[in-house]
């Protein structure tokens, strides 16, 4: 069984997948982790050096390298479904859940630490609005399952998703 989760940043996708994981019996993975740990640079210093675009190629392979394991589950980046491949992968590989977040939350939960490149230069608030209206359609196109995350806690996400799973 293959779980992908996919969502906004400030969704919980990390969290979820692991607690997920945990219940499940799968392995657990994220595509930001795993492109870190591959680059040995965090994804605020490959954006600066190669760009949206260049991190972009990056995730596409790490996205492709792991929607193949088996028994895993998946957190990946906010922008993973921008690319048409990325999408595709995800699809055919796996169930795909989107922790559908409202923006308001985004705000709180990405309001700490600095390690999330767009929101670097602007109102994080307008970003993350812009970001939203460019990716929800995206995002639910590519879903097989849409989770409502607005003030709900992980453990409360994680029952929704295993019910929805019919496990």
């Amino acid at each position: 069984m293959n779980i992908f989760l996919i969502g906004p940043m400030g969704a919980g996708k990390t969290t979820v997948g692991k607690i997920l994981a945990r219940n499940l019996g799968c392995n657990f993975e994220d595509s930001d982790r795993v492109i870190e740990e591959r680059c040995g640079a965090d994804i605020s210093w490959i954006f600066d050096v190669e760009g949206e675009d260049g991190f972009r190629e990056r995730e596409a392979t790490i996205i492709d390298e792991l929607t193949r394991l088996n028994n895993v589950i998946i957190a990946t980046g906010g922008g993973a479904v921008v690319l048409e491949q990325n999408r595709r992968n995800l699809n055919s590989r796996g169930t795909v859940v989107y922790l559908n977040t409202p923006i308001d939350q985004q705000v709180e939960r990405t309001a700490k630490g600095q390690e999330r490149p767009i929101l670097r230069d602007g109102d994080p608030k307008e970003i993350l609005t812009r970001l939203h209206e460019e990716r929800d359609p995206l995002y639910r196109e590519t879903a097989d399952i849409i989770v409502h995350a607005e003030n709900r806690n992980s453990k409360d996400l994680v029952e929704d998703i295993i019910r929805e799973l019919g496990l």
